[in-house]
């Protein structure tokens, strides 16, 4: 599911149509979208060096961490940087976001980083900022018919700085700016009323939420109890991400998500009908084979099957049971026409109704499985 989120923000938008927009929000139960904003970046960046996107470039909007910080992470994720002068652009909103410190900028920044960003010192002029980020991205791809895609890692830091209406303004326009292949962004959630987040899924295309894993450990107080699984939501949680199609359909997929050294692994989540048929499924030689029902009863199953009594035994509740066959006079032995006929008699000894057959005379052919055409010659 995270590689359906990387592969739409690779692909970009139709012409004529605002690019896709993806939103990542997590809160302090779950703190790891800057982990899935991390992942998505890379991916992101392997698939424009590798030329199999929509987009020829990368801004990088940073709010909450440092150029030097996204060099390094590409770096461990073994992409050149060394030719990124030619496709990412990093702005620092980070060092100086009030411009109040200029003589400690070189301080702050390593070479490499300092080669690849460029500094906005008044992030309360979003109209300043949004020249600049598309300003950078021209000058990534130039001026033809190349697009190139945004990533700003916290819109809530932009909310500390401006209004609500001005960043939710400034996502509008750069989603819909003819050059700008994809934007995605990350929220923290609790941080902010519902409306603001509300504004921000109408504006997005695809909204991922990061979930703790086990809801019921918070809110309770801490014990031995629900120790463990408080330890579990600080190294795993539920991704569920909403994507919303050019037809207006809406899509739900979720995975589980675990945060490690080396990076954010995802993994599928069944359900419970997967689950049932993979305790089903055989295991042989490496292989499993498909098999929907289980071909083993427990000892518990062969007794209830044993009990269930099936239509064609007869009970006679201990007494001997006798049934007309039709083959003998009714003279011989009338007890013994106790079979299936027209008539209901009561029944003395049990209270009951009974149906008792009379043949009409001896010449009655009785019922018989012979073929009644064996004599034909075909």
């Amino acid at each position: 599911m995270a590689d359906t989120i990387c592969r739409t923000l690779r692909d970009g938008g139709l012409e004529g149509e605002h690019a896709p927009a993806l939103t990542i929000k997590d809160s302090k139960a779950s703190p790891f979208g800057f982990d899935v904003f991390n992942y998505v970046l890379t991916q992101l960046s392997n698939y424009i060096l590798a030329g199999k996107s929509q987009s020829r470039g990368l801004v990088v909007v940073a709010y909450s961490r440092s150029p030097s910080f996204y060099v390094d992470l590409l770096k461990r994720r073994g992409i050149d940087i060394a030719s990124s002068h030619d496709w990412i652009h990093i702005l620092d909103c980070y060092t100086d976001p009030l411009g109040w410190k200029n003589w400690l900028i070189d301080k702050d920044i390593s070479q490499e980083a300092s080669s690849l960003s460029s500094f906005c010192q008044d992030v309360r002029n979003l109209d300043k900022l949004y020249s600049l980020i598309i300003e950078q991205g021209k000058g990534l791809i130039g001026q033809g018919k190349d697009r190139f895609s945004i990533a700003i890692d916290s819109v809530s830091e932009m909310v500390r700085h401006a209004s609500i209406s001005s960043v939710a303004g400034i996502l509008s326009n750069l989603r819909s700016h003819d050059q700008v292949s994809s934007i995605f962004w990350l929220l923290h959630s609790d941080l902010h009323e519902i409306k603001f987040t509300s504004v921000l899924e109408y504006l997005s295309s695809m909204v991922a939420s990061v979930e703790p894993f086990n809801q019921a450990a918070f809110g309770q107080r801490v014990d031995l109890e629900n120790l463990s699984m408080l330890e579990q939501n600080f190294r795993k949680g539920k991704f569920h991400v909403r994507f919303k199609r050019r037809n207006g359909r809406v899509r739900v997929m979720c995975e589980e998500i675990l945060v490690e050294l080396a990076g954010i692994k995802f993994t599928p989540v069944l359900s419970e009908d997967e689950i049932i048929n993979q305790r089903l499924l055989p295991k042989r030689y490496g292989f499993v084979q498909q098999v929907q029902f289980n071909l083993q009863l427990s000892e518990e199953e062969r007794n209830e099957r044993a009990k269930v009594v099936l239509p064609f035994e007869h009970q006679g509740n201990g007494k001997p049971i006798q049934i007309y066959d039709g083959r003998r006079s009714l003279g011989e032995n009338k007890e013994e026409a106790l079979v299936s006929t027209g008539k209901l008699q009561p029944d003395e000894d049990s209270g009951k109704g009974q149906i008792i057959y009379f043949r009409d005379s001896d010449d009655e052919m009785p019922d018989s499985d012979e073929d009644p055409d064996d004599d034909l010659d075909i």
